[in-house]
């Protein structure tokens, strides 16, 4: 029987402490790493059934079900839940809130042991793999040694790579959509542009701005504005607003006047409610350096491991486009690494992944049937 899941909750773990803390890659350490995650569907005696689900950038674990009071169901609501592909009938699906979040995972405004504040700015770089490390601890915590399938779309899915390579016999099948081994020059300009925005807002104060009790809400709304255009396609946005006007007259005006500015407007705005500016930086910092085909361990470890990919890009994605995943596909490849690649035809752009584009379920369904 296909349907939404009830009601579910957010759950909370301290997954690293002082005696026993996250070492990262980049060196340093984090004290006390809490994570914010949920699960949905039953745990199988023999705990062979998970899916684990990864995140895009500003994402939460939040990803499928409604929250008691809430309105809006989870982000991913489409493809998680009963009779869906990733059918919780059968499957037990968790969704943790990564590293370096904002909605209940310890970030740069989490407190600092050492100082009994927040980390603003003192908040360590991130690499995918302290991302990975957390998420691997979180299924020893659920007493998980193997997932069945890892999936995540955008960001989402450079986690599960990069899983699959730190620890390649944990990763049964491994399902990536619209995803990137490295970024485009592109991606990483604007992401710098982004950042600008942000840090030279006059009331980012150093990153401490939560000490003058504010936000700096110019250049993050700048920042979404910019970042959201990437995230459709030209043409979803003419096809939704056209060379439409909003104001009535017909005077010309330098403030908003046409449909698709005040949209964007209002995705700056809701984004400044939802999101912190920190945690914006450092995913989006984290995202440039990703390049895990650069490691010369990666074609061993790859090698070695039974994972079966799945990679799926849209023809209408331009920020992380088919070329990047055809790259990706090769690399893998390379390693002697079975993929099943298939770029979909949709109209929605980059944010395909979050959708329902035709044969896009089917295709994940398939994959984790088979």
């Amino acid at each position: 029987m296909s349907g939404p899941l009830d009601y579910v909750e957010t759950q909370r773990v301290v997954l690293f402490t002082e005696g026993d803390p996250l070492r990262l890659r980049g060196g340093g350490s984090l004290d006390h790493v809490e994570v914010a995650y949920e699960t949905y569907g039953e745990l199988s005696p023999a705990r062979d059934n998970v899916i684990f689900v990864c995140h895009a950038l500003t994402g939460h674990a939040h990803a499928a079900g409604l929250h008691l009071g809430a309105k809006k169901r989870g982000w991913w609501d489409n493809i998680i839940g009963p009779g869906k592909p990733l059918d919780t009938d059968r499957f037990f699906v968790v969704s943790p809130n990564i590293l370096g979040g904002c909605s209940g995972t310890t970030g740069p405004l989490s407190t600092n042991p050492a100082t009994g504040e927040p980390y603003y700015l003192d908040f360590p770089l991130l690499h995918m793999s302290d991302l990975v490390a957390v998420h691997r601890r979180l299924m020893a915590h659920l007493g998980v040694e193997r997932l069945y399938a890892g999936v995540g779309g955008s960001l989402g899915g450079m986690q599960i790579l990069q899983w699959a390579i730190d620890a390649p016999d944990e990763v049964e099948r491994a399902v990536l959509v619209a995803a990137s081994s490295k970024l485009s020059t592109e991606n990483i300009a604007f992401s710098s542009v982004a950042r600008t925005a942000i840090m030279e807002d006059p009331e980012f104060y150093g990153g401490r701005y939560v000490e003058h009790g504010t936000v700096p809400r110019h250049g993050q709304k700048v920042a979404r504005m910019m970042a959201h255009i990437t995230y459709v396609s030209g043409q979803s946005l003419e096809t939704k607003f056209g060379h439409r006007r909003d104001t009535v007259g017909d005077e010309m005006q330098l403030e908003p006047d046409f449909a698709v500015e005040h949209y964007l407007q209002h995705q700056g705005n809701v984004f400044l409610d939802r999101f912190d500016a920190l945690s914006y930086l450092y995913l989006t910092r984290l995202l440039d350096y990703f390049d895990p085909f650069a490691d010369e361990w990666t074609p061993l470890r790859l090698a070695a491991a039974r994972t079966r990919f799945q990679v799926t890009s849209f023809d209408t994605d331009w920020r992380f486009d088919t070329r990047q995943s055809m790259q990706m596909v090769e690399q893998l490849e390379a390693c002697g690494v079975e993929v099943d690649f298939a770029e979909l035809s949709s109209p929605f752009g980059h944010d395909s992944f979050l959708l329902q584009p035709v044969g896009y379920h089917e295709r994940i369904a398939g994959f984790l049937q088979s």
